[in-house]
């Protein structure tokens, strides 16, 4: 009973994120039995010229060694996935697709140039970096240490990293492609003369988007009003928090 309803729980999260996040997983797991090595899965211009094109995809998908930073890099991952595909992109799975690519171009576009060998945590700021940017007024805490609006948490994540001793141009890079997917689809065509420049491709339409389900309900952090994400019990559910409920 405890594995079917797990199985069901597993088939319950967008598919999406339950792929992407599947596909990390069972790559750091690969290599954590060694059954592959990290060096065929990293981003190597020179052999991906020869022919090894799965690079271009296993640099999205390693994470590093099983300790402390693949869980944190993994619980941001498919959260913020997660509340993306369910919240903004709910109904629009093949725009998120779309996201999913540009984004993948645009690291990769960048790492010919300044030698990053994994990206995956590139992508995982981009994803929160585009969370945050739609949900401008959720208040986040961190650790119970800072509070902040929603907004500043890639920045947030940044300095954090730094601290845990990774290079700031893999965050920097998930932060730009992230920062240019929000202006391109949510603030140039509203400009005056602006225009949608990111275009979905009909089949993608018709493979992935479905019709809206009445009775879905989105993540609480999807809600109007509700909380950020909460790591353990610091999450800031006080409605007193909440920019709709100021008195001012």
């Amino acid at each position: 009973m405890a594995m079917q309803t797990l199985i069901q729980g597993y088939y319950e999260i967008p598919i999406v994120t339950r792929i992407y996040t599947t596909a990390c997983v069972c790559t750091t797991l690969a290599v954590h039995l060694d059954l592959v090595s990290p060096f065929q899965l990293y981003f190597n211009p020179t052999l991906i010229m020869q022919g090894q094109l799965w690079r271009l995809l296993t640099t999205f998908l390693f994470f590093g060694t099983i300790g402390f930073s693949f869980l944190f890099n993994m619980i941001f991952t498919y959260r913020y996935c997660r509340m993306l595909e369910e919240g903004s992109f709910r109904g629009k799975t093949a725009d998120f697709i779309v996201m999913f690519f540009f984004g993948g171009v645009f690291m990769i576009i960048f790492a010919f140039f300044i030698n990053l060998l994994f990206l995956g945590q590139a992508f995982t700021i981009m994803l929160v970096y585009v969370w945050s940017r739609r949900n401008p007024f959720l208040r986040m805490n961190f650790f119970g240490l800072l509070n902040f609006q929603a907004p500043y948490l890639p920045w947030v994540l940044l300095a954090f990293s730094v601290i845990l001793g990774n290079a700031i141009w893999i965050d920097l890079v998930g932060m730009g492609a992230g920062h240019i997917y929000w202006f391109l689809e949510d603030v140039f065509p509203n400009q005056p003369n602006g225009k949608k420049l990111l275009k979905t491709p009909q089949f993608l339409r018709n493979i992935f988007d479905e019709p809206e389900d009445a009775d879905f309900e989105v993540l609480p952090e999807e809600r109007p009003g509700g909380a950020g994400f909460q790591w353990g019990n610091v999450g800031n559910n006080n409605p007193a928090n909440n920019p709709e409920n100021d008195p001012q």
